[in-house]
C-alpha cells in the first residue's frame, strides 16, 4: 500500500517596504499528486503565476498591523508546495485539489 503524503503550501505577504510575513498550511493529498504537479497547477491559476488574495482563498491574511492602503496591496505571494508528514491543518478541511480551486477563484480580479 502506498502511503498518502500531505503537502504544505507556503506563502507570504510582502509589503511596500519589502517586509515579509510567512505562513504555511498543510493539506491532505488523497490523490497523492507529486509536488511538482501541484506547484505547476498552482502557478497556472495564480495572478502572474505568483499572486492571490488571501481573503478570497480563505487562508489567513498576513498583512502587518500598520497596513497602509496607499502603499500596500491585497496580494499575497505563493512560495512553494512541499511534501510533509505533518497532519492537515487547513481550517476549512480542504484537500490540496480543493484549495487549488479556491486560489483559482482568488486570483480572479
Amino acid at each position: 500500500m502506498t502511503k498518502i503524503m500531505n503537502v504544505q503550501f507556503e506563502y507570504l505577504y510582502r509589503d511596500a517596504g519589502n517586509f515579509k510575513n510567512w505562513n504555511e498550511i498543510v493539506f491532505a493529498n488523497p490523490s497523492n499528486l507529486p509536488v511538482e504537479t501541484l506547484n505547476r497547477r498552482a502557478r497556472q491559476v495564480l495572478i502572474d503565476q505568483s499572486y492571490f488574495v488571501a481573503e478570497k482563498a480563505r487562508v489567513p491574511d498576513l498583512h502587518f498591523p500598520n497596513h497602509d492602503s496607499d502603499l500596500d496591496h491585497d496580494w499575497h505571494e505563493f512560495h512553494t508546495i512541499t511534501a510533509t508528514d505533518k497532519p492537515p491543518d487547513d481550517q476549512m478541511g480542504r484537500t490540496i485539489e480543493e484549495f487549488l480551486k479556491s486560489i483559482d477563484v482568488a486570483a480572479k480580479f
